[in-house]
């Protein structure tokens, strides 16, 4: 009822008026039945826009935690989350476990493959754990393009913009029956993963990175964290006293519900 009453009556008609979201493609989503709605990631904004415009539930894995702070509970119950228990297991085996069940149950999931949000707008590798549970749920994959939610809501700002123009673009569905049976096999993941990742990339028109956006984020926080160590060394008059870079770290954008959302390759409870 949360859900209905945000995206119908209080939160949604508000995004519309201010942002004027067109979607197209709409008619690739099935009617009823498990499906996937696997989209690139450039914005926070990107999770109120996917579900906006599509007519059923659109449901998405997160850590449990974010349920228990008021500051976040909201937003988590708008995109409707799922609490994702991480007892008796990695994150993110416990969210394919999740999304899994979501399927089962008939429902729309939604999912970023890569993992966390784009530092520079380019399109990142995609994590495996998208190509499990399509496979695991016996279920179709519509890649998904989100465009203009960039410009919207930057990752350099905490708060977005009152204006904008985005456009969600829903791709033909994908099917992978030919791997049915094969949701462990490293190299059968990473095909229907690429596939995917291929689909999105001819819909947003992105430039494409055959390297993780977690790997790349935290490059550049290593970077910028030694530029810091480096400049408070020379305000300290050349102090020959070590400075742990990683004290000066600047902190990533609220983005760890993603990390649950797109499971990572491995056992890693993180994304990055």
């Amino acid at each position: 009822m949360f859900y209905w009453l945000m995206k119908h009556v209080f939160l949604g008609p508000l995004v519309r008026l201010l942002y004027r979201p067109k979607a197209r493609g709409l008619e690739n989503i099935p009617a009823e039945g498990p499906v996937i709605l696997a989209a690139n990631h450039v914005s926070f904004m990107d999770s109120l826009f996917v579900p906006l415009l599509v007519k059923r539930h659109v449901v998405y894995l997160g850590k449990a935690d974010y349920f228990d702070s008021a500051k976040t509970r909201w937003f988590f119950k708008f995109t409707n989350v799922i609490p994702v228990r991480r007892e008796g297991g990695t994150a993110g085996e416990a969210a394919i476990r999740a999304g899994v069940k979501a399927l089962q149950e008939g429902n729309v999931v939604g999912i970023y493959p890569e993992g966390t949000r784009s530092p520079d707008g380019r399109l990142y590798r995609g994590k495996t754990g998208v190509a499990r549970m399509a496979l695991l749920a016996d279920c179709p994959v519509i890649p998904v393009a989100v465009l203009g939610s960039r410009e919207v809501q930057p990752p350099e700002r905490r708060m977005p913009k009152l204006s904008g123009r985005v456009q969600v673009v829903y791709g033909k569905p994908l099917s992978f029956e030919r791997f049915a049976g094969q949701d462990r096999d490293r190299f059968v993941l990473r095909s229907v993963t690429d596939e995917i990742m291929y689909e999105i990339m001819m819909l947003t028109g992105q430039e494409y990175v055959d390297e993780y956006a977690s790997k790349v984020k935290a490059d550049l926080a290593r970077t910028a964290a030694e530029a810091a160590a480096a400049a408070a060394r020379e305000a300290s008059g050349g102090s020959s006293g070590q400075i742990d870079p990683t004290a000066a770290a600047p902190a990533d954008a609220p983005d760890e519900h993603l990390t649950v959302v797109s499971p990572s390759d491995g056992s890693s409870t993180r994304s990055e």
